[in-house]
């Protein structure tokens, strides 16, 4: 969405790392992860999973609109945590806090505690105004968003308009599977769940996968997440209770598995560190000495070239 009224809070990316560090900076110990799959394999490497947050290609609509037929209904009664989207930009983090504060004996920092505790009993509106109004979390929404790279106001450009993109949350809630919109006027109730077996996630997949079928064949408009408990604990308890055991199998896979969130942690952290930092001074001053030192046709001339054979060989490649 535009920036307008957006009260200070800026675009952030659908990242796990992104989320991962925002439910760090509010003190709970759970993590975020891609999906790239429905499948339930898919699903089942992640358990336990508290909520799936969905990014989706967002247009207008009226704030009256009934949700179409097998997209759920409204529950105007809904007892739990719901707060509406009040300001522009602020729907990734809006989405994860309207998913904690559904979660029982949520794991979390006395601050956001705090916020939760102060918004309890609020309406949605009036509980979106007051979240969006925590200077703290804004700050921390802020601070893994990309740096504004150059400003074009002034210039009498004409204006473009953009693709708006938006969060929502699925959860399960009172034996229901719920959709969290902050933009919609209710929580959506999609019905119950079967409590064995995959559980609430199998319920999910089906209305997550009717919701992707209303898009073109093809389209890359969307993105899923999962919000998930962070699985190195367990596995280096399971990795201490194996010790001596002979289970040499199990305990070079959990090895080779806890590697790799570590490395995928590394990974994000470097992402993160990236995001706060704006290169557009440094790529204007490395352009202007090139050009001082006449190389600057020289040296876009070989970036030409460089990505005229990286395409090259990527067509060769998907032949």
């Amino acid at each position: 969405m535009s920036d307008e009224d957006s009260s200070g809070w800026q675009l952030t990316e659908s990242d796990p790392g992104v989320f991962t560090e925002l439910l760090k900076s509010l003190g709970v110990p759970y993590i975020v992860d891609d999906l790239y799959s429905l499948e339930p394999e898919s699903l089942e490497a992640l358990q336990p999973v508290h909520a799936l947050i969905f990014l989706f290609k967002w247009f207008p609509e009226s704030p009256d609109d009934e949700p179409g037929v097998g997209a759920g209904r409204y529950d105007s009664d809904f007892p739990g945590f719901f707060a509406h989207q009040t300001v522009n930009n602020a729907c990734a983090t809006l989405a994860v806090v309207n998913a904690l504060g559904n979660i029982a004996s949520l794991p979390a920092g006395p601050q956001f505690m705090d916020l939760l505790n102060f918004t309890a009993g609020m309406d949605p509106q009036t509980c979106g105004m007051a979240i969006t109004s925590a200077d703290w979390l804004r700050e921390a929404h802020n601070a893994l968003s990309p740096p504004s790279s150059i400003s074009l106001d002034g210039l009498d450009l004409p204006k473009k308009s953009e693709e708006a993109y938006h969060f929502v949350v699925y959860l399960p809630a009172l034996g229901s599977l719920y959709e969290l919109d902050g933009l919609k006027p209710y929580p959506v109730q999609h019905g119950e769940y079967d409590g064995s077996g995959e559980g609430w996630v199998k319920k999910a997949r089906e209305v997550i996968e009717n919701r992707i079928h209303t898009y073109p064949t093809g389209a890359l408009e969307f993105s899923l997440l999962a919000l998930r408990d962070d699985p190195i604990p367990g596995m280096r308890r399971r990795l201490d209770a194996l010790q001596g055991s002979g289970e040499d199998a199990e305990m070079s896979d959990l090895m080779n598995k806890i590697s790799n969130e570590n490395s995928k942690r590394e990974r994000w952290a470097f992402e993160n560190s990236s995001r706060r930092h704006n290169h557009i001074g440094l790529v204007h001053a490395l352009l202007l000495a090139l050009a001082k030192a006449g190389k600057l046709d020289s040296a876009k001339a070989d970036a030409q070239r460089v990505m005229q054979e990286r395409l090259e060989r990527q067509r060769a490649m998907e032949s």
